[in-house]
């Protein structure tokens, strides 16, 4: 017979499982909890084979958290350990480096995030150790009742981060799985607690019914645990995420059309946006506007730097008004067009702030959202976001001349003042290398395309988004030496040096063009993500320039011959995208249309280039994948499948032969003892059948037809094992079933639950398992005597 504290085990590998299930609205894909099962699993089956052997209680944990450890080193990093599986320093280094990665996964992604591996890891190895935790408490010291706390734990985090109408689900399986180690503690009669944790006795008239007092002792630990769990995830925060975060709360305090909104960073965010490996499109984006390529989604405008990081200032927000002001700055001999724009975002996306044309002119928008003037932004309100949005937003397609930028007058007092201060931190060499740059130039207009131009092309500056964010003013000089790094490294040191030179700067953080797409619309994805600097000209407004090299477009209004159709300068973005999207696949400035080097076409991660076979996944890994899928509902319902299926064939047809009556009556019989033992009537081999069927009958409180039933299945065992000609017997099927409803009727709704889903008589798979090994065994070591394997007994 399966020990007790096996059957423990086992219980405590499905309460962790159970309460995990709450983890699964969280990513969106379900694989992990296959791997997280199986690895708890082995980390179980190590327990309970050291507890076997036996060994001290904490060296029994000991080697649980080694197994643990290097079952994670398999799994995620086996490229870094010694022999793939023992973990050194490069193996807890890219721990690390992944638990780090998962952090900033979880604040950039929407619920459901995608299954990244930092991501995968957080869950497969919370999973683990508290798989650890509760099989320590409930097994290793017995004590099965503070086994809940990991479990509430488990439950409440995730119950804090999701927001679905189906949490109660999560929390009944998680309280199921409690509930479970709670009753088989008592039910297997641990040592310690010494008394049968179950309900009311159903023994002789001469008992008193009631729960022993460790019963219920356990009974309100678990109501205090379960009613904990109810309440701890309402005073659980919401995670807030960065600026690109798709999972953005709102910011606007106050009630009605007032309120402010304050600063955040987007730069970790932003950088994370651009290593994406999963590249999905962001937005769908249909617009009027001739130059695709000047369509840029601006999210919002960073124009304080206080010496550590430019981030936007603390605004006053008002209602969204019927038709926006005229932008800060525009005068009336600028020519410009309205056009119209709208943008359907994906449901996974939840940006707090709304992404548009600069300048807008009109919106229209559903939900709760405000209007900031200053910097002509919609910001969402009261938890308003743009997960799956579709709206509709005018603007303007500024298109100032050369001419007019360089003859702008000077900007008023004001935005001077404003956009131009700079902390004294800023190291000097920014401003000496702005003035060295600009050397020559006769007004800011000029100063402004000499330094995108030096950051584009002369000055041997390289693209690359694995450089760090860095923060303080020492970061700029760095970029200014190393001369390498990303959007948000280009924007700051030119908005800096802008700014030192007196002319009024900020820096937009928003998308790049998209992709255009065969159906005439645009599509925008995570790694169109950008942040660029915009200049103010008194007469223009706020202008956009483009220091990024081989990234967006070059606005007309800084190439001084835009007519010149020589060959185009590969360091230089884009200039213009055809008005007519075409059906072919759009290929990169930085690669030979003949394909004669390919690593000139490789995307901005190498990781993001996922192989093509054209065929979509095979069709044996599609398979693989359901089967998968399958076993997720499949593993927990085993037990009564296995259960249903071996009464069936127990009761099923029979040849009606001499030689077909005993195999047909004891199999019979041993329906009838599982079923008496499944509800508790444990076997007894001592016993004779008819002794074995007085003791059902006596325990099972059968009566009637019901133990009549029994008798006379027991008469038929007796038949074939002592009489020279067993008798035929007819009914026994029927007989098994009426006994069976009796012993169900007779007990406890939570004995013939248990009985349902949990079985006891299950334990003969493990017995038969155990019993081909032994088999196999027997004949390895018949065919090499110098063999030796371990055995195996039942217990």
């Amino acid at each position: 017979m399966i020990s007790s504290l096996a059957r423990l085990t086992v219980r405590a590998w499905a309460a962790t499982l159970l309460a995990a299930c709450a983890l699964l609205p969280l990513v969106e894909s379900t694989v992990w909890v296959l791997q997280a099962a199986l690895l708890l699993g082995v980390q179980a089956g190590v327990g309970a084979a050291v507890r076997r052997v036996p060994l001290a209680r904490p060296l029994t944990v000991a080697a649980q958290v080694v197994v643990t450890l290097m079952l994670l080193t398999l799994m995620f990093a086996r490229e870094h350990a010694v022999a793939g599986l023992i973990p050194g320093p490069d193996a807890l280094r890219f721990f690390g480096q992944l638990l780090e990665q998962g952090g900033q996964d979880v604040n950039r992604y929407a619920i459901p995030a995608p299954l990244s591996d930092g991501i995968r890891l957080m869950l497969v190895g919370g999973v683990l150790v508290i798989g650890l935790l509760v099989d320590m408490l409930a097994v290793t010291f017995r004590s099965a009742a503070p086994a809940g706390l990991p479990l509430l734990a488990l439950y409440s985090v995730a119950a804090g981060l999701t927001d679905n109408d189906i949490e109660w689900l999560w929390f009944l399986l998680a309280a199921a799985g409690y509930l479970m180690l709670l009753l088989a503690e008592g039910r297997d009669r641990l040592s310690q607690w010494g008394r049968v944790f179950a309900g009311p006795s159903r023994g002789r008239s001469g008992e008193t019914p009631g729960a022993p007092a460790p019963a219920r002792f356990g009974h309100r630990i678990g109501v205090v645990a379960l009613g904990i769990a109810l309440v701890v995830p309402l005073a659980l925060p919401a995670m807030d995420g960065g600026l690109l975060d798709p999972n953005g709360r709102g910011v606007g305090a106050g009630v009605g059309g007032g309120g402010t909104i304050s600063a955040v960073n987007p730069l970790v965010s932003l950088r994370d946006s651009l290593n994406n490996d999963d590249d999905r499109a962001v937005f769908s984006v249909r617009t009027e506007m001739e130059n695709t390529s000047d369509l840029y989604l601006r999210i919002v405008s960073l124009d304080d730097f206080d010496g550590t990081t430019w981030k936007p200032s603390k605004r006053a927000i008002t209602q969204v008004p019927e038709g926006f002001p005229a932008p800060p700055g525009l005068g009336p001999d600028v020519e410009f067009t309205e056009v119209g724009t709208s943008v359907s975002v994906a449901k996974w996306y939840g940006q707090t702030w709304l992404p548009m044309p600069y300048p807008p002119s009109r919106v229209s928008v559903g939900g709760d959202w405000r209007y900031e003037p200053v910097g002509m932004t919609l910001v969402g309100d009261h938890g308003q976001n743009t997960r799956g949005l579709t709206y509709e937003v005018r603007s303007l397609d500024v298109r100032p001349t050369a001419e007019q930028l360089a003859k702008a007058p000077e900007p008023p007092a004001d935005v001077l003042r404003e956009y131009t201060e700079l902390p004294d931190s800023l190291p000097s060499v920014v401003h000496e290398t702005a003035r060295d740059v600009t050397d020559g130039a006769k007004s800011d207009y000029d100063r402004a395309v000499m330094m995108q131009d030096w950051f584009t092309l002369s000055g041997d500056f390289q693209y690359d988004t694995q450089v760090d964010v860095g923060s303080g003013s020492q970061a700029i000089a760095r970029f200014l030496k190393d001369k390498r790094g990303f959007c948000v490294h280009y924007s700051f040191a030119m908005a800096s040096m802008a700014r030192s030179l007196g002319i009024p700067a900020r820096i937009a953080v928003g998308f790049a063009p998209g992709t255009p797409q065969a159906d005439g619309t645009i599509s925008v994805a995570m790694r169109d993500a950008h942040a660029w600097p915009e200049l103010y000209f008194e007469g223009v407004g706020w202008t956009r320039f483009e220091p990024t090299p081989t990234r967006g477009s070059t606005p007309d209004y800084t190439v001084q011959d835009v007519e010149d159709n020589g060959p185009a300068d590969p360091a230089r973005p884009s200039q213009a995208t055809p008005a007519d999207p075409s059906a072919q696949p759009s290929q990169s400035t930085n690669c030979r249309a003949d394909g004669g080097d390919p690593g000139s076409c490789e995307s901005e991660s190498p990781q993001a280039a996922l192989p093509v076979d054209g065929g979509g996944p095979k069709w044996h890994v599609v398979l693989l994948w359901a089967l998968a899928g399958l076993l997720v509902p499949a593993l927990p319902l085993s037990p009564l499948l296995w259960r249903t299926r071996m009464r069936a064939v127990r009761l099923g047809g029979h040849g009606r032969t001499e030689e077909d009556v005993a195999p047909h009556v004891l199999a019979a019989w041993e329906e009838l003892t599982d079923t008496a033992w499944d509800h508790g009537i444990v076997p007894d081999e001592s016993l004779t059948p008819r002794g074995a069927a007085d003791r059902i009958v006596r325990t099972g409180g059968l009566d009637g037809d019901a133990a009549a039933s029994v008798r006379r299945l027991a008469g038929a065992v007796e038949q074939v094992l002592y009489a020279p000609r067993p008798r035929s017997a007819v009914g026994l099927a029927d007989d098994v079933r009426r006994a069976a409803a009796a012993l169900r009727d007779s007990a406890s709704r939570r004995a013939r639950l248990r009985a349902l889903l949990a079985p006891r008589s299950a334990v003969r798979v493990v017995w038969a398992v155990s019993d081909r090994w032994a088999t196999l065994r027997d004949r390895l070591v018949a065919l090499r005597p110098d063999w030796h394997l371990p055995s195996r007994e039942r217990g």
